[in-house]
């Protein structure tokens, strides 16, 4: 493995196993404008499919499919077809000239009867190998760091319009293979961190007229216990439960055109590490950091609606959103762009997709690329190719074939 993915994993254990911000002092704080929020598993909130890739990210209540379960499960119980299966394949810091790092997503779901349908799906994120050293350089063992979680979701229309969803989540996280890592002051043991989770989702649709369609969704994900990568359980972090809110437009021009344009607004549920303000000393630092790792996990998705130090300023700036659209070509071949903005305080991921579908019968094939759009956005998918495959079977409106 190279070096820039030595310096990765690195980075990755150092927020995971040791309270980093506990070791800058307060003076180097004052005056900070970047807070940002930071978690543990942090795979759980990318994008496992080319499609809503290719929206910028966008898909709380986007055209049900195979990728739900990320993005609302409720929309399963208005899923076309009686049952499907998907993969994607991503590719991890292509850009960065890395070989070995990737996510994987595999999913399914079946139809119950008309108003219920159950789904499952795994997403696994190899980190490739590593070759650990203590300080002097010293061999310490090859690890293989990886993280995966796996889930089943149950989903039920309420009536022809309304529907919800539940899912119940394990997750998994295994950064170091056990082997003990240096936080600065010494030597941690580490252990695979594991934790259940479980998502909520809301889904409506309805139409317009004969040729347009709306549609609405919020999704509460990812809401688990912390995760721990040692014995010390002051050093907890937390899960990236997250809120998703937002809305669909399609028209149905005619029978060979159609064209949807979608709005995804995204605000975590994790409170906002406090930041020094004058004079104050490390100690009552220490104390600022050590009660927000103590907060609980009810407690903090609550306190993240107004707990950001800069007052609602700050919290609007937390607020993440995706806009994209998509045009089909008789149900054929499909065309898709989008956006995505984060404030730069909070993290300054901006970047357009695009993305290009084609379904054949009962087989689609999609695929996706980000394109970064400012100078200091840094996205482990830049300039990164993102592919997926669908199999629906007994779709209710079949597709036309060549």
């Amino acid at each position: 493995m190279k070096k820039t993915t030595t310096a990765i994993i690195t980075c990755l254990l150092i927020l995971s196993l040791t309270d980093s911000a506990l070791a800058q002092t307060p003076a180097a704080l004052t005056g900070q404008t970047k807070n940002y929020i930071s978690t543990g598993m942090p795979i759980l909130l990318i994008a496992p499919d080319a499609t809503s890739a290719g929206m910028g990210d966008a898909g709380v209540a986007s055209t049900p499919d195979i990728y739900s379960s990320h993005w609302n499960n409720a929309k399963f119980a208005f899923i076309d077809g009686d049952f499907g299966i998907g993969t994607t394949y991503t590719p991890w810091l292509r850009n960065l000239k890395v070989s070995d790092m990737n996510l994987l997503y595999l999913g399914a779901f079946k139809r119950i009867n008309r108003r219920s349908t159950v789904a499952a799906s795994l997403t696994y994120f190899s980190l490739g190998e590593i070759q650990g050293t203590d300080e002097h350089g010293q061999s310490r063992g090859t690890m293989h760091p990886n993280e995966f979680a796996a889930d089943v979701t149950y989903a039920m229309k309420l009536n022809d319009r309304l529907s919800l969803g539940a899912t119940g989540r394990y997750i998994h996280s295994d950064l170091t293979n056990g082997q003990s890592i240096s936080d600065g002051s010494g030597y941690v043991t580490t252990q695979p961190a594991t934790s259940i989770a479980a998502d909520l989702g809301i889904y409506w649709q309805a139409p317009i007229d004969k040729s347009q369609d709306l549609a609405f969704g919020a999704f509460f994900s990812n809401l688990g216990a912390k995760l721990s990568y040692s014995n010390d359980d002051t050093k907890k972090e937390f899960l990236p439960a997250n809120l998703r809110l937002g809305g669909r437009y399609t028209n149905h021009i005619d029978e060979s055109n159609e064209i949807t344009l979608l709005l995804d607004a995204n605000k975590l549920l994790v409170p906002t590490p406090p930041v020094t303000v004058g004079d104050e000393t490390y100690s009552d630092y220490y104390q600022n950091m050590t009660e927000y790792y103590n907060t609980g996990v009810v407690r903090g998705a609550i306190q993240s609606f107004f707990d950001a130090p800069g007052g609602i300023s700050e919290e609007l700036r937390e607020i993440q959103l995706s806009v994209g659209g998509e045009y089909w070509y008789k149900q054929t071949l499909a065309a898709r762009a989008g956006y995505f903005y984060e404030s730069a305080t909070k993290g300054g991921r901006q970047y357009l997709t695009f993305g290009f579908g084609l379904r054949y019968n009962i087989l689609q094939f999609d695929i996706s690329y980000l394109v970064p759009t400012t100078s200091f956005s840094s996205n482990p998918l830049s300039n990164t190719i993102r592919i997926s495959l669908t199999v629906n079977f007994k779709s209710q409106k079949a597709a036309p074939t060549f």
